[in-house]
């Protein structure tokens, strides 16, 4: 058996480049075939030129396809592609996706007049305006499915794919089913059939695995072929495009798909219905920080969780340590940060953001009780009514300090960090998991934890973890955090790491490298003579060792009474910044902003001086990039500017 893969995608397009069904863009650096709607018809072609020497599809293939799919009104099915037959209606094969699961079909001819069978896979998440890559695997009874080279979701069932599929007078058809309803509405880059083997392993060596290809049509190509002659290089896709030059201009449903020249910044922008998108910008390095905005709090803050709402704006939501009159959440209107909405909060620890569909949550950790005497953390959802958030589900926590939202293989959760109950500091942490039928976050699974603060999701390639940091266990600060991964269903410990009073976790990527950074607060241990000074202590961070499969120590950094680490980039550059909050002697210290410099590592950069720094934020506005840093010991917040060059 030829077992060479059969490029599905690459057939269709014509010799003389991509008709008018087809046009190309390139999105996130990669380009993608968008099909027509109008023509079905002239996505096709006949399956003899695949099949040259037999009639018959393969009994046992992979199907790889390389996708960019929009979101799209629930309940729709768009179909990847489709086999069929010339004046018979039926599907002989296809793969076809609707919100959250993915559909193969194929038509046994077993029995008289045959019959489709449908394999479904659930949980699939596609429409998320992002590349992915799928292999679907299949032999007999047994259909395996690898999205981004994650963990195969394999489904068996009764019908096993025939053996004899005759392919005679059948057609391929790329997205669509031969007619306008269900036309694939997203970017195909890569369809291809490969007979007689799983293509996973071929596929999954690759870095980028979201994009890995076998084939890909030649115009798709990261570097298109020169010309032959000297003549200059024309696009059969090439189109008319509309650059307003100028000072910033609205950004609308009239004006989207349109750019704006931003002379001053040097930057190439492009409108996608509410937003302008940097599409091309010239590269900035910092050159210094300064202030920008004083923002008098309604008393201590102790958290900031920055956030955009779609077509609504830029947020911030600040914990406040005092009720009344709770927590504010402020609103960036015409470049600064102004008071949209108080919320009753009791002595809150941290906001977090997140959303499931359409739907956009708002949770906060509340540290002391209500006036009921109960200890509840509550998430608020976005009225898009009322256009604010209001009350959506109250949980029982323990002095709870940080909540964190991931999604894993299509599911969300909620994880939320118990400091402690009464003077018991070795709680259980708790995991919900949202259930779509209630609505509602139900507990999934606990872990246990020691005066917990902190949790950090992060995924690397397929896997899932979940970095916990260990505060106080009743005795001592020095104490061990975890990090757990995810496997067969739940979270289970993966290493262990000695911190030192750990308040906070950062993980971040610097090219194919992995950090987890962990601010250590304070040495403290009943058992042992107390140091000459509890916070100067050394903060750490930590780089992914893939062949130990573990994490290893790369670099200590001396901080004092460390709260929080946060990540962010200036053009190329790197940075990670630190909340120092206490010397031992003065709540006024500088907080240090540390520069990537390779083999040298971090590098101290630039001293701000802070009271009391308890959270940093880093955020971006078209105006230019800012660091928001909340003081546990004033009512007054600060936004930094950052000045490049």
């Amino acid at each position: 058996t030829d077992l060479r893969p059969l490029d599905i995608l690459s057939e269709a397009v014509p010799a003389a480049g991509p008709d008018r069904g087809m046009r190309v863009f390139q999105v996130q650096g990669v380009r993608g075939f968008q099909l027509s709607a109008s023509r079905p018809r002239a996505l096709g072609f006949p399956a003899s030129r695949l099949f040259i020497h037999c009639d018959r599809f393969p009994e046992e293939f992979s199907i790889i396809v390389t996708l960019r799919a929009l979101r799209r009104p629930a309940k729709r099915n768009e179909y990847i592609f489709t086999l069929m037959v010339e004046e018979s209606p039926s599907v002989l094969v296809g793969l076809r996706y609707a919100p959250d699961k993915l559909h193969f079909l194929f038509w046994s001819q077993e029995r008289a007049g045959g019959w489709q069978t449908r394999v479904t896979f659930p949980n699939v998440s596609l429409s998320d305006n992002q590349w992915h890559t799928l292999v679907l695997a299949v032999s007999g009874q047994s259909f395996s499915l690898t999205v981004d080279c994650s963990i195969p979701k394999d489904v068996v069932v009764e019908t096993p794919f025939p053996a004899s599929l005759s392919v005679r007078r059948a057609s391929f058809y790329l997205g669509n089913r031969r007619r306008r309803k269900g036309v694939f509405t997203g970017l195909l880059r890569q369809l291809v059939l490969l007979p007689g083997a799983d293509a996973t392993p071929r596929i999954c060596h690759a870095v980028n695995f979201k994009v890995a290809t076998l084939p890909v049509p030649t115009v798709l190509q990261d570097v298109p072929a020169k010309p032959v002659s000297n003549e200059v290089l024309e696009y059969p896709y090439e189109t008319d495009m509309k650059v307003t030059l100028g000072a910033r201009p609205r950004c609308t449903k009239q004006e989207k798909a349109q750019f704006w020249f931003n002379a001053s910044r040097r930057g190439l922008y492009l409108c996608n219905g509410s937003t302008w998108l940097s599409m091309l910008e010239a590269q900035h390095r910092l050159d210094y920080v300064e202030e920008y905005q004083n923002l008098v709090t309604n008393s201590e803050t102790m958290g900031i969780e920055v956030f955009t709402i779609p077509k609504v704006g830029l947020f911030a939501a600040v914990a406040n340590r005092v009720t009344p009159p709770g927590s504010a959440i402020y609103r960036w209107t015409d470049g600064k940060f102004m008071p949209y909405q108080n919320i009753p909060t009791y002595q809150a620890q941290s906001w977090k953001y997140f959303t499931i569909g359409k739907k956009i949550f708002l949770a906060v950790a509340n540290f002391e009780q209500n006036e009921k005497g109960q200890e509840l953390s509550v998430i608020y959802k976005w009225s898009r009514r009322k256009a604010k958030f209001i009350t959506y589900q109250r949980i029982t926590t323990h002095s709870a300090r940080d909540w964190e939202a991931f999604v894993i293989e299509g599911e969300a959760f909620l994880a939320v960090v118990n400091h402690r109950e009464g003077n018991n500091h070795n709680i259980d942490s708790v995991i919900y998991r949202w259930n779509p039928r209630t609505g509602l976050f139900e507990a999934n699974q606990t872990i246990p934890t020691s005066g917990a603060y902190d949790w950090e999701f992060f995924t690397i390639g397929p896997y899932s973890f979940l970095a916990v940091a260990n505060t106080f266990n009743g005795t001592s600060t020095k104490i061990y955090s975890h990090i757990y991964i995810w496997l067969s269903g739940s979270f289970q410990l993966f290493q262990s790491i000695l911190t030192f009073g750990a308040a906070d976790w950062e993980v971040f990527h610097i090219g194919d490298r992995v950090f987890l950074a962990v601010a250590n607060s304070h040495s403290y241990d009943s058992g042992v003579p107390a140091p000459s000074n509890f916070y100067a202590i050394n903060s750490s961070i930590y780089e992914l060792n893939v062949t130990a499969q573990m994490f290893v120590k790369f670099q200590d950094l001396l901080t004092y009474s460390a709260l929080d680490w946060e990540f962010f980039s200036v053009g190329d550059d790197s940075f990670l910044v630190v909340a120092n909050s206490f010397d031992g002697f003065t709540f006024s210290v500088n907080s240090i902003i540390y520069r990537w410099q390779g083999y040298e590592g971090f590098v101290a950069a630039h001293h701000l001086p802070t009271v009391g720094c308890r959270d940093w934020e880093a955020f971006h506005t078209a105006e230019g990039s800012y660091l928001f840093y909340s003081s546990a010991k004033e009512p007054l917040s600060k936004v930094l500017k950052l000045k490049t060059t």
